[in-house]
Parts: C-alpha cells; sequence; structure tokens
C-alpha cells in the first residue's frame, strides 16, 4: 500500500527513528498518554508532512493515539528515503515518499493518502487541503479539521477563510508560539546553516549574507550567520521588520541594492520572485543563492536557467549557471536547503512542534464539529501545557506568585 525508493533502507530508517525520539521527550510523553488514552480511535488522518525521522515520532504518536494514518511527502527533495522505508515496513504505516520525486509522482501521492478518505488532515504547506477543495470536495461533510506546521501554508488557508473557499476549521501551529519562536528561530536558523556548509563547505566568517525576510525563521537565520562571523544584510518589505531588523545590528536594503554585495543569498518570505532575473545579472562571481522557504518559487529558477543555460552539477546539491560571464551557484534547485541539503531542524526543537500538532488533533476531535470553517489559533492551554513540559524535560522550572503578588496584579486599587 506504500510507494517508497527501497524497503531494504528501513533497518537504518528504524535506527534514525529511534535516534531522534531520545532528544523529542515532550512528544514521548504525549505518546504514553495517546497510547493509554486513544483519544483518536476511529479517526482516519492524512498527512503531508517532511517525512523525516523527526515526523515519524510524530506519526507513530498519532498511531499510538488510535488514529489511521497514511502519509505523503510535501516536498519532493526533503524526503529520507530510510525513513519512509522504516515507516511502511516497521511500523506498517502507509508511506507515499520517494525522495526527489517528480511534480506527477508528488501529486499522485498525495492523491493516495487522499484515497484513505481522511477526517482529519495534516499539512506543510496546505497542499493537501488545497487538493482536497480542488478535487475531493465530497469529502467535506466528514473532515473534523486540519492542522498547518508552516508559515505558506497559513498564508494560503488565511487567503482560503478570507474569501469564503475553507470548508472545514484548521489550527494554524505555525502560529503557536512554542512553535515559530523556537522551530522557525531556532531550527531554521541552525539548520540551513548546516544545508549551505554540506552542500558548499563556504567559509561563512567575513562573507556578505543576505538574508530576504525578517520574520522568525529570517531573524534565527541572521543571528546565526553573525555569529558564525558574515556581515548581515536584511532585505524587507514590512517597515517594523525592518527597523528591528536594523536596531538588531544589520544593514538593511532593497534586494536590488543587496545583489551586488552579497556573497550568499538565502530567501526565507513565503512569496514569489523574491530574488529574479535582474537580480542575478548584478550579482557578483560566485554568488552563492538559496532558499529555506516552503516553496521552490522565491528564486525565479526559470529566469535564471533563461539567462544561465543549463546548469552544470559541481557538487551535491550545488549547480553552476552562467550569467553575463559570472558564475552563480543555485543550492537544492531552489528548494528548501536546510531539508534537501541537510537533516532538517534537530530533534530537540521538533518536539515542540510536534507535540503541538498532536495536541492539536485532540483538541480538533472533542470540538471540531462545533467549530466554523476558519483558520483557528493554538489554544493558549497546550502551549502553556507544551512549554511546560519542555521546561521539566531540561530540568528548568518556573518562579512562582505570592498571593500578594497575584492580588496586585489583579487589582486596580494599588498605588504606584
Amino acid at each position: 500500500m506504500s510507494d517508497v525508493k527501497n524497503t531494504a533502507l528501513a533497518a537504518e530508517g528504524k535506527r534514525r527513528i529511534k535516534w531522534a525520539e531520545r532528544d523529542m521527550p515532550v512528544l514521548r510523553q504525549i505518546r504514553e498518554r495517546f497510547e493509554k488514552e486513544k483519544p483518536l480511535a476511529g479517526h482516519r488522518l492524512a498527512a503531508c508532512l517532511h517525512v523525516t525521522a523527526e515526523t515519524a515520532n510524530l506519526i507513530l504518536t498519532l498511531k499510538a493515539g488510535g488514529a489511521g494514518v497514511a502519509l505523503c511527502a510535501s516536498n519532493p527533495l526533503s524526503t529520507q528515503d530510510d525513513v519512509a522505508a522504516s515507516l511502511s515496513e516497521d511500523f506498517k504505516i502507509p508511506t507515499f515518499a520517494i525522495k526527489g520525486e517528480g511534480r506527477e509522482v508528488f501529486f499522485k501521492h498525495l492523491e493516495s493518502v487522499i484515497d484513505t478518505k481522511p477526517n482529519l488532515t495534516m499539512d506543510d504547506g496546505a497542499d493537501l487541503v488545497s487538493t482536497i477543495h480542488n478535487h475531493h470536495t465530497d469529502l467535506f461533510p466528514q473532515i473534523v479539521g486540519g492542522t498547518e506546521e508552516t508559515t505558506t501554508g497559513v498564508i494560503r488557508l488565511r487567503a482560503m477563510a478570507k474569501d469564503g473557499a475553507l470548508k472545514f476549521p484548521v489550527v494554524a501551529v505555525n502560529d503557536a508560539k512554542t512553535k515559530n519562536m523556537f522551530d522557525n528561530r531556532y531550527g531554521t536558523g541552525q539548520s540551513t546553516l548546516d544545508g549551505i556548509i554540506r552542500a558548499t563547505d563556504v567559509l561563512l566568517a567575513g562573507k556578505t549574507v543576505v538574508i530576504a525576510g525578517y520574520g522568525w525563521c529570517g531573524k534565527g537565520l541572521a543571528m546565526r550567520a553573525r555569529g558564525m562571523g558574515a556581515n548581515v544584510v536584511v532585505t524587507e518589505i514590512d517597515a517594523i521588520k525592518a527597523l528591528e531588523a536594523a536596531m538588531d545590528g544589520f544593514r538593511v536594503m532593497p534586494m536590488m541594492e543587496a545583489a551586488s554585495q552579497g556573497d550568499l543569498f538565502c530567501t526565507v518570505t513565503g512569496n514569489i520572485e523574491v530574488i529574479g532575473r535582474d537580480h542575478f545579472r548584478a550579482m557578483k562571481d560566485g554568488a552563492i543563492v538559496c532558499n529555506a522557504g516552503h516553496f521552490d518559487v522565491e528564486i525565479d529558477v526559470k529566469a535564471l536557467r533563461e539567462i544561465g543555460g543549463e546548469p552544470a552539477e559541481v557538487r551535491d546539491s550545488v549547480q553552476e549557471y552562467k550569467v553575463d560571464g559570472k558564475r552563480i551557484y543555485l543550492l537544492a534547485e531552489g528548494r528548501l536547503v536546510n531539508l534537501a541539503a541537510a537533516e532538517g531542524h534537530p530533534a530537540s526543537v521538533m518536539d515542540m512542534s510536534f507535540a503541538t500538532q498532536a495536541l492539536s488533533c485532540e483538541w480538533l476531535v472533542t470540538r471540531g464539529v462545533k467549530l466554523t470553517p476558519t483558520v483557528f489559533d493554538v489554544p493558549g492551554e497546550l502551549e502553556e501545557m507544551v512549554a511546560g513540559l519542555k521546561l521539566a524535560s531540561m530540568d528548568l522550572s518556573l518562579d512562582t506568585l505570592s498571593d500578594a503578588q497575584q492580588q496586585y496584579l489583579e487589582s486596580w486599587r494599588h498605588g504606584t
């Protein structure tokens, strides 16, 4: 029932899954409770996520909770083939994911998980929800709701809700503080540089690194790049974020101005054509260009191919284009460099994101039928639960208010 690259890879995949589990104590505690209580019993969940060892631990938690789960890849280059094999062979979870799969196979795999007739969805980029809305409207009556993992997907879903097109409730897990403040900032910051360095072996110290976008992902990447000695430039369209970047000590300028100065460019915006034809022509010889946003649309690869011709594969995940006699290096075909050229976020930070995913699913099955078809924030009590469990796992504890302090905070009668 699965479609994976090679089932013989399962043993290595299982080792990788178990290794990640060591660093996911919050999700492990939730799984232990799910095994006892079975809050998802009787539900069928279709998941379109990056097929990694960390994701595998989320899927196993959902299965422990009683859900019937089917999984496909949310990005053609992010799949870890050994993990996909293990999920299919060792854990009997229908898995449809092959690293490097083309567009046709990608959508075939989406259809495969939809064929399981889910009443819950879990997305990383909203491709699953979009496909159901475009081609499987017959499923609407049975779908309780869904969750969304990434910024790009939440943007799409909020647009659907605004237009009245969204037909079932979706929880914006990406917007949870236990996700974006940690996964997006610390996970993307570290794993993006990991992917860049694995692909290129470049020394960042002394380089000018141009980061497009200063959301949580951009903040994390800028912080880590500066920590490795880079001179960081930020490009932004939002005045508040641009001001924040400037006050954090980074240079801020338009991409057209930055294009001739940068040694390394990375997009983290969620928008299309952030780096395009004119930018490529302005870049210096040897410029490296990559993307850490969800879809491969932030870099105009079509324009680069038109002016640079067929690329040469000079290293794994590195294509060399010749533009006006200059060399431009594109990493991971413009797809997520941290997953295509490395292993994605460390398990310890995904622990919180995926714990929030699991708890959001539980919340949906108890309330979904009463919810309007729109995008919901993660309930505050779930955020507090995840943060508290994570602190405990790190042997950290909070201070507590005295009765007098609590009364002071709740009263308006106290003077200065």
